[in-house]
């Protein structure tokens, strides 16, 4: 949902079809950006990364991968330099794949279910209609802090969101 409002926002067209995702090409913040959407499972995500990452000769401190977070309540964003995959199994599979975990994250928390034995439910399951009510400004907010990171770095877009909620965020 993020990258699709990156591209809206930057008429990235993420039509191109290959490598086992769909993307698109365009420039964020006069940056040149790859949007990339792995259509595989997100167990397995890190073999369509792995190709686009040799294909298209990408470093790795210019990667950002935009993924969900348990360990964080719903609408929490928190920006990552690096770091192990906290459990999460598309993480897992990237940093896999990558031979490293030196990419950047932007972490969008969806809070963690109070019964262990029903996380994979958890977040496979729809948004509750209080937490969709709040979806557009966390995504609104996610695609903010990826333009920014992009714009000015990831230690200033740190410095800029660390601690901010998505109400206190402005508006793109």
């Amino acid at each position: 949902m993020v990258l699709d409002r990156l591209a809206d926002e930057h008429r990235i067209g993420i039509t191109q079809q290959g490598f086992g995702a769909f993307y698109g090409k365009g420039n964020i913040s006069g940056h040149p950006v790859l949007l990339v959407k792995p259509q595989e499972y997100m167990n397995l995500s890190g073999g369509a990364i792995r190709k686009f990452f040799d294909y298209f000769r990408i470093d790795m401190a210019d990667v950002v991968v935009v993924h969900d977070d348990l360990d964080l309540p719903f609408g929490t964003i928190r920006i990552k330099a690096g770091g192990g995959p906290g459990g999460h199994k598309g993480l897992i599979s990237i940093i896999d794949r990558l031979g490293g975990a030196d990419f950047n994250r932007v972490r969008l928390g969806i809070g963690r279910p109070e019964r262990k034995e029903i996380v994979e439910s958890h977040v496979l399951s729809p948004f509750s209609s209080e937490e969709l009510s709040q979806l557009p400004q966390v995504i609104a907010s996610a695609a903010e802090i990826v333009s920014e990171m992009l714009a000015t770095g990831i230690q200033v877009a740190m410095c800029t969101y660390h601690g901010k909620t998505i109400n206190n965020l402005k508006e793109v």
